[in-house]
């Protein structure tokens, strides 16, 4: 079986024009390249790749001329602009089975990465395998290897602008077909060193770094380099400079998108069905959301703000795992500090550090936390919450306001409430959100209230109104901050509005999609968790060192970034652009905007709009439901797509109004919804 590797180079680069050709040390970048992957033990054959352009002849000229008195180099000229079909076409030439990928705009390529990336493949028995997916090395030391099986797929089928620019975009966003693996490198945080030349200041560090490092040098050697010469990475900082594949995203928000179907979806979906109740584990991510046949059903791995189903399309995600994932999928950080205690183990015998580490952040940045516990799930802590408020008041009564998880108590008084006694419901009772009048305050004062427990997703002045009513009444406020912890503020609603409740409940963004919630609250209420209160909250998995590691990673990320406020500004700006193009289409109360900043919320007007809306966004490559759950990952590219997106599917709902389109649509027929997403 052989292995060739292919290294892409022209010299028509629209930032650096002729950069392959430049001379380090004497040699141009090519070369360094080149000799590298000559030095590799897993690669059969070097070819390089370049253009039919009369502007690379210069690139053939050379290896002709070297030729002469180095191991000559072939190479193959092909399609300026299809890339993929240029290196398609050296792979068939020169007989590979297993192809690697290079550009040679690279000089400081690692052989032994390289070598390493291709046995992985090997080892893992993988159509596809890099240190690219997602990206854990310096930029300039990537490397892809694949079977060209997965190549010709890939050639013959794709028809997408940056499928045919990027050549492995096709292969890696349909993981689903061809199984992947990725190299990490273990050494934690250097997947924000620059090393590759793109731009005049990358070149000023490639002349400086090449004066002090030899050809093929490691990267542990160049890296040694660096942290010698501290200044030198000022150079190109890739903080203030050119980002990691910043083209290529600013092409991905641009570019039209095909049509888009989902055989994969409805057959994973057919076999779901037989043995998992509708379909999946969690009612907002079923089919039981989502227009049949018309949107994805499965996925198959997310990356940064964008998820990939199983029938290898793309989405910028606004729903975001129904809100967990805050800073974005794969975080290296926060991955980074999952793989270090991976190393030590996962669920221990005795408590860790972790646990005190986590819960001291807490307590310092939210508002009413002085002791911690943990749970898993949402659930877990509001369950709990309402048990310390009974215990500690000695009174039954819990005035609910909106959706706090799946328990008894939560849902006795709703429409989901079969195999719940039904007693419950008297004693659990809902208030209506924002209503100072509504009449439970009333009823039920008499009664004895334990506590009021509610979103604080609300106007301030009802939340005050709460905090007053609990006071006057000896019951204790509680604020559900499952979704709005971290993203209203590091301490949560209650630090943004100023009302500081007993208890609080944080969970979703607290560890990046790591499943962990916590409960915070008054020592002399938390205490009673612990003997002679006994109020009994434990769980084997409670401690489970992996998502403390990661809450801590994501809180430390979340503070020092200032996260809240990029959600903030973010949200705004995308308000103010879906307002400005429900103007120009004219639809009126089909759909609304609501919510507290800086969640934004839709409101549809009935299942008809709601279907086309999701389906009309999911063919623009937006995934959705109803409201639009930004993560810091969502940057310029992304929120431009999902502009467009609204663009495209507010001009069709409109055409659909218009002309009474809409009983056309069969209408997805959705159980009743909570005040929030049922997780």
């Amino acid at each position: 079986m052989k292995t060739v590797a292919i290294a892409i180079a022209r010299m028509g680069s629209t930032r650096l024009p002729g950069k392959v050709m430049r001379e380090l040390r004497g040699w141009p970048v090519l070369q360094w390249v080149i000799d590298t992957l000559l030095t590799c033990s897993q690669v059969n054959e070097v070819v390089l790749a370049t253009s039919t352009s009369p502007a690379d002849d210069v690139i053939i000229n050379y290896l002709k001329e070297t030729a002469k008195y180095r191991p000559p180099i072939p190479f193959f000229r092909g399609s300026e602009t299809d890339v993929l079909d240029r290196f398609y076409q050296a792979a068939l030439a020169h007989g590979a089975d297993y192809v690697v990928r290079v550009t040679c705009d690279c000089p400081f390529l690692d052989y032994k990465v390289i070598d390493e990336v291709i046995k992985l493949r090997e080892v893992r028995n993988v159509d596809y395998a890099s240190n690219v997916d997602p990206p854990s090395y310096p930029d300039g030391l990537d490397v892809e290897c694949f079977t060209f099986s997965s190549l010709a797929a890939a050639h013959a089928e794709a028809t997408r602008p940056t499928d045919r620019d990027c050549v492995t975009q096709y292969i890696s966003r349909n993981r689903y077909r061809f199984p992947a693996a990725n190299a990490t490198c273990p050494l934690p945080g250097l997947a924000k060193e620059r090393w590759v030349l793109d731009t005049e200041d990358d070149w000023k560090f490639c002349e400086t770094l090449a004066g002090l490092v030899v050809p093929g040098a490691s990267y542990i050697h160049v890296l040694d380099v660096l942290d010698r010469n501290p200044s030198l990475r000022e150079i190109n900082n890739a903080d203030r400079g050119a980002k990691r594949n910043e083209r290529f995203y600013q092409a991905l928000a641009t570019e039209d998108l095909p049509q888009r179907s989902f055989p994969n979806s409805a057959k994973l979906h057919r076999q779901a069905m037989e043995i998992i109740p509708f379909g999946a584990q969690t009612f907002s991510k079923s089919h039981l959301q989502y227009p049949a046949g018309e949107c994805p059903l499965f996925l198959s791995h997310g990356d940064g703000a964008r998820v990939f189903d199983v029938d290898g399309h793309d989405y910028v995600d606004l729903v975001n795992g129904l809100l967990p994932v805050i800073l974005g999928y794969r975080d290296p950080n926060v991955d980074g500090a999952v793989r270090h205690q991976l190393d030590s183990g996962v669920t221990l015998s005795l408590a860790t550090e972790l646990e005190y580490q986590l819960s001291e952040r807490l307590c310092r940045l939210i508002p009413c936390a002085e002791m911690v516990k943990l749970g898993k799930t949402g659930t877990d802590v509001t369950t709990a919450a309402v048990r310390l408020a009974r215990a500690y008041t000695g009174r039954e009564y819990i005035l609910v306001g909106g959706y706090h998880g799946w328990a008894d108590w939560s849902c006795a008084d709703s429409h989901r409430n079969k195999g719940i006694p039904v007693e419950l419901a008297d004693i659990s009772p809902h208030i209506k959100a924002n209503d100072c009048n509504d009449y439970a305050f009333t009823l039920h004062k008499k009664k004895g209230v334990a506590g009021v427990i509610t979103e604080p997703e609300a106007d301030p002045d009802y939340l005050q109104f709460l905090r007053n009513w609990c006071d006057g009444n000896g019951s204790l406020l509680i604020f559900d901050e499952i979704i709005t912890g971290f993203r209203f503020g590091m301490g949560g609603a209650q630090e943004l509005y100023g009302v500081t409740p007993d208890l609080a409940t944080f969970g979703k963004s607290l560890a990046n999609g790591y499943p962990i919630s916590a409960l915070v609250g008054r020592r002399n209420i938390m205490k009673m968790c612990e003997p002679p209160g006994n109020i009994f909250f434990s769980g084997t998995f409670f401690g489970e060192a992996l998502s403390i590691a990661a809450a801590i990673a994501t809180i430390d990320k979340l503070e020092k970034l200032d996260v809240p406020g990029y959600l903030l500004r973010s949200g705004i700006f995308l308000e103010r652009d879906i307002l400005k193009l429900k103007e120009k289409y004219d639809i009126g109360q089909a759909i609304e905007l609501y919510g507290y900043y800086p969640l934004l919320r839709l409101k549809f007007a009935n299942d008809r709009i709601r279907t086309l809306f999701i389906r009309e966004m999911a063919q623009q490559g937006v995934l959705i439901i109803a409201s639009n759950n930004l993560s810091f990952a969502h940057k310029a590219p992304e929120l431009a797509h999902i502009v467009t997106a609204y663009d495209h599917t507010f001009g069709v709902i409109a055409d659909a109004l218009k002309h009474n389109k809409l009983e056309e649509l069969a209408p997805q027929t959705i159980a009743a919804q909570p005040v929030r997403a049922v997780t």
